[in-house]
């Protein structure tokens, strides 16, 4: 087990209009191939929610004008001290036009209803409910790299103000 820890920080953005969500078709080639909402790294010394809206005009051409926290995604590997946290937002307000061509694959408008049918990580299929449900969540899972699996996780949902 490592001594030294690892921290990575991300930004995953569920961009809604109306019944639909804006999705981007990431090739082999990008890592994480499918469709997966916009996101990514956070750049030192910015803010989370910054490195947020950052991605979403870098991959997309929008403009963020109303986000809402959602919840926290992470992954940590005692064997080598990584933990990979991705922070979690939904976007209910944006403007501008949508690149011709995204670097981080094509983007598609799609109902929230189909989303689910279309190919993607199965975390990220997972994790596709947590955006629309009122309140925020927390997941964490303890993972081993060389075995490909899960040691623990731990689930929150907080939909309540806790007293």
């Amino acid at each position: 087990m490592s001594s030294e820890v690892n921290y990575k920080l991300f930004t995953m953005c569920m961009i809604e209009q109306g019944d639909k969500v804006l999705l981007m078709n990431r090739p082999d080639r990008m890592g994480f191939p499918g469709y997966i909402a916009p996101g990514g790294k956070v750049d030192f010394p910015e803010s989370i929610v910054d490195g947020a809206i950052r991605e979403v005009r870098e991959e997309t051409g929008l403009i963020v004008k109303e986000i809402i926290f959602k919840g926290l995604d992470e992954f940590c590997d005692q064997e080598t001290g990584l933990r990979y946290m991705v922070f979690n937002y939904l976007v209910t307000s944006c403007e501008g036009e949508l690149l011709e061509f995204p670097p981080e694959g094509e983007l598609l408008w799609v109902e929230k209803s189909k989303a689910l049918e279309l190919p993607m990580q199965d975390w990220f299929k997972r994790r596709f409910p947590y955006f629309f449900q009122q309140g925020t969540f927390e997941r964490s899972v303890i993972w081993n790299k060389k075995s490909d699996t899960a040691l623990g996780e731990t689930l929150m949902h907080y939909d309540k103000a806790y007293n």
